[in-house]
């Protein structure tokens, strides 16, 4: 069967995503991994922990799809009831399986615990059930056809989830035996919004290709934009669409894949020699949390300084009190003094200080909230923005720290030209 004509349905368990306490995050990973290889979902369906609902729901989708994908459930609590639903629905009992056990005994072993009666309930799956291997947590998943439908069963921990999803997808892409040149590239921007893009597109570019599709994913702090081709005699068109792309979003352009603000800015350091220091009040350390994320961040990121009242931006980073005084934590001279205290307090070549209001209250007629005053430079010269990001709290603070990183990505790639967000996001 062809992977257009496949039909695919997603069954989602667990009270707490039909709570609200969970996000579901793992029907959308699901259908871009299967996305990559051609593979589309077409129904998805949330059920709580509900033997009744659950067993029917699985026999309508066994009944009508080729693919079933159950996330969650595979845990060791008594509300984990996937294994129990596929072998009612598959009309087989549950038993021990071997190859479940010896991976529950090393993923105990591996951490010197002792495999308890709960952790054992991982190992009863469905008679004639097949292992997916999960290298990260403690449940195997597991597959089995019934009739003309196959179902993979994964767990609902996020984590898990990706490290399986790699494999599931190259197993599919063999099954079906995909035709080979099925490519997405991605590329990663940040400061451009989905109708920004398409209308900047739309008005530059009269002939865009029929092979080439073109996708947008928004997200906060960055966009991807995707370029989907179906076979290799594509690639040709895909590659000139990036070009036509890099033309009109150059500077707004982070790079391709999954790369992110912090591992680009990690990267243009490492390949200078180069170090960062962080200089936070509104954005409470996120900046620095972001670089720290990533593996290796120690080669290029110093130290980072969350000087959240006026007395520690004082005795930590040396700002004057005359010039809180006069000027407000919020303001211009503010974040220079900032930034300057935080590279004289650390062997760092380049800073990034901010101060704004975040809100939701705290803002005034001359600073509203969402003002933020950006410094970033080097020993030689520090260069300042204001902006306004009038947004929830979180959002705000995501936003901000990724400007600023965003900033010293363009200094570190000598880009003179201001982002678009300067104009938009100018205070007033």
């Amino acid at each position: 069967m062809a992977d257009s004509e496949l039909k695919v349905q997603l069954l989602l368990t667990g009270n707490e995503i039909m709570s609200g306490d969970t996000v579901d995050s793992n029907s959308a990973l699901i259908a871009q991994r299967l996305g990559e290889v051609g593979i589309g979902v077409y129904r998805k369906v949330t059920v709580g922990d509900d033997v009744a609902l659950l067993q029917t729901e699985l026999a309508a989708m066994v009944a009508t799809a080729d693919l079933v994908i159950v996330n969650g459930g595979l845990g060791p609590t008594i509300d984990d009831l996937t294994a129990e639903i596929l072998a009612a629905t598959a009309g087989v009992s549950l038993q021990e399986h071997p190859q479940a056990v010896a991976h529950l005994q090393q993923w105990c072993n591996k951490r010197n615990l002792e495999l308890n009666a709960a952790n054992f309930k991982q190992a009863m799956l469905p008679a004639g059930a097949s292992i997916v291997d999960n290298p990260v947590g403690s449940a195997v998943g597991f597959e089995m056809v019934l009739g003309d439908c196959r179902v993979i069963c994964t767990p609902g921990v996020p984590s898990e989830l990706i490290a399986m999803m790699g494999d599931i997808v190259d197993t599919l892409a063999a099954r079906l035996q995909r035709p080979p040149g099925r490519n997405i590239l991605r590329l990663q921007t940040f400061g451009l919004g989905e109708s920004t893009a398409q209308q900047i597109i739309s008005d530059n570019v009269t002939d865009w290709p029929q092979e080439v599709d073109l996708g947008f994913r928004a997200g906060a702090p960055q966009m991807e934009i995707k370029l989907t081709i179906d076979n290799a005699a594509a690639t040709a068109a895909q590659q000139q669409c990036r070009k036509t792309l890099e033309q009109l979003f150059g500077d707004h352009i982070i790079g391709e894949g999954a790369v992110t603000l912090p591992q680009s800015v990690l990267q243009l350091l490492r390949q200078r020699g180069a170090s960062l220091t962080t200089a936070e009040s509104c954005t409470g350390g996120l900046i620095a949390s972001m670089l720290t994320r990533i593996p290796g961040s120690s080669d290029s990121f110093h130290a980072g300084f969350v000087t959240y009242s006026n007395a520690i931006k004082q005795s930590v980073l040396g700002v004057s009190e005359k010039t809180l005084s006069e000027h407000g934590a919020v303001s211009e001279e503010v974040v220079r003094e900032m930034a300057g205290g935080a590279l004289k307090r650390s062997a760092a070549d380049y800073t990034i200080a901010v101060s704004g209001i975040a809100g939701p209250g705290g803002g005034t007629a001359d600073k509203p909230v969402g003002t933020v005053w950006l410094a970033w430079g080097d020993r030689e010269h520090i260069r300042t923005r204001c902006l306004c990001w009038p947004v929830e709290r979180s959002l705000f603070q995501t936003m901000i720290a990724a400007s600023a990183l965003d900033n010293v990505r363009r200094l570190l790639l000598g880009i003179d030209e201001e982002p678009r967000y300067f104009a938009q996001r100018g205070a007033r």
